[in-house]
């Protein structure tokens, strides 16, 4: 969340030779933002940061940079997960040894910056009685805004990536890897987040654990298991800087105040199989919540419509201001009443018949009003139109349209923004819904799309 954060004061350890790791997925992909930091009292500092969508590590003492080391290419992608390994051992004789980072188990040798700290400088990191701490915010600011997984300082020694992580031998892909083995030294820590009533305990048996800062929230989406978010990155940009539009809380949070229909479609798409999700109308009184399709030939959301006025006639949306179902721009009596805000809207997105129903606070429209507590696929279903010069085996994924309004979207985390659901509604399979979710109906993510899409 990005007002969170967590801090530790240190002990006296290392300060020369320390190995970061931590799993991330961003959300904000043009703010700075602060990974990972030692501070004594805000400066000096050695820092981990994404700025520009570039990463990276080096020493500020209030007035110079000491030494920097930061990536040349960019990391955009706000559905996958990075791993990032940050080895530091100044002790070494050869400047660019002193520092190493490494993205996905690979060395970052092209470098838009390599100013390399001098031999046996003390960073820190590890520094006596300085403040260790996981995202921005507080004093130093710049939050960390989107996801982190199996956070882990090592004091003492330099790593290798595959201490963390491994190479699918099947896909080839990088892949978590629990670290055993590990001597981790006087400040050494990793943060699993594994218990939502106490996400700073560490697990490393340092007894290192954190203080929780601001309003953090445990999520399912985890480096081996992706959930749908909203995708900042596409062609509709919901988060332009030409107008105050805001996605915040991992993309889940959206809101739009320049008076636009902008699109914001999800990160994950599926071209078969049933998918649910929940959004609840947060302010203001209009927009559009339902789905689209985006051509196969084209990057996921490259080539799709706006769920209710559309210019493909691809968008199938439910119309906030009163309740009625659009179909590529064309609008037609459905729930029979507006959503207002407290409102919770179930999606029901069924790719495999090319239907979708909607339901408010669990009530699901028999095509004319709300007032059925039981879904029923004989009423209430809208045809799914195919993609603009497609046939229907183009990819559908939810979407978002705000008009001057705000929702807060639970793809099965759990939450509407920071907020709980209030009761875990049947059938969620392993993810959290408010409402009892139609059978055979599951949460957008990797897993349920590799075995059920």
């Amino acid at each position: 969340m990005a007002n969170s954060y967590l801090t530790h004061t240190q002990s006296a350890g290392n300060r020369r030779t320390w190995t970061f790791s931590a799993w991330i997925k961003f959300s904000n992909v043009s703010d700075v933002q602060r990974i990972f930091l030692a501070h004594n009292n805000t400066h000096p500092s050695t820092q981990i940061d994404y700025n520009g969508s570039k990463i990276a590590v080096y020493n500020y003492d209030g007035s110079n940079t000491n030494f920097i080391v930061q990536t040349n290419r960019l990391f955009r992608d706000v559905n996958g997960w990075y791993h990032l390994v940050v080895a530091v051992d100044t002790t070494q004789a050869t400047a660019s040894d002193r520092v190493k980072l490494y993205i996905n188990g690979v060395q970052e040798t092209s470098l838009a910056q390599s100013s390399y700290p001098s031999q046996n400088y003390d960073t820190e990191v590890n520094d006596n009685g300085a403040i260790a701490q996981v995202s921005g915010g507080g004093t130093p600011g710049n939050s960390f805004d989107g996801y982190m997984s199996h956070v882990a300082l090592v004091d003492g020694q330099a790593l290798a990536p595959t201490v963390f992580g491994s190479t699918d031998s099947t896909t080839g892909q990088w892949k978590f890897k629990n670290p055993t083995g590990v001597t981790w030294g006087t400040n050494g820590f990793h943060l699993k987040f594994e218990n939502s009533g106490a996400l700073g305990t560490d697990s490393s048996g340092q007894s290192n654990t954190f203080t929780v800062n601001g309003n953090l929230r445990q999520s399912l989406d985890t480096p081996s298991n992706v959930y749908a978010t909203t995708n900042p990155n596409s062609t509709g940009n919901f988060k332009q800087s030409t107008n105050p539009n805001l996605a915040s809380n991992g993309n889940t949070t959206l809101i739009e105040n320049g008076g636009q229909h902008k699109q914001a479609p999800t990160t994950l798409a599926a071209d078969t199989g049933k998918w649910y999700c929940e959004v609840k109308a947060t302010s203001g009184t209009n927009g559009f919540f339902g789905a689209c399709s985006t051509s196969l030939s084209a990057n996921l959301g490259d080539n799709y419509s706006y769920p209710g006025n559309g210019t493909t006639g691809s968008g199938v949306s439910i119309r906030r201001s009163n309740g009625e179902k659009s179909v590529g721009g064309s609008e037609s009596t459905y729930g029979g009443s507006a959503i207002s805000n407290g409102d919770i809207i179930g999606i029901a997105l069924d790719l495999t018949n090319q239907k979708i129903y909607f339901s408010k606070n669990g009530q699901w429209s028999n095509g004319s009003s709300w007032n059925s507590s039981t879904f029923d696929a004989a009423v209430g279903a809208i045809s799914l139109p195919s993609g603009a010069g497609t046939s229907f085996d183009a990819f559908y994924q939810f979407s978002f349209s705000p008009y001057n309004s705000g929702c807060d979207i639970n793809f099965g985390n759990g939450y509407f923004g920071t907020t709980a659901i209030t009761s875990a509604g049947s059938n969620g399979n392993g993810s959290l819904f408010e409402y009892d979710v139609p059978s055979g109906y599951y949460a957008l993510n990797t897993k349920n799309i590799n075995t059920y899409g």
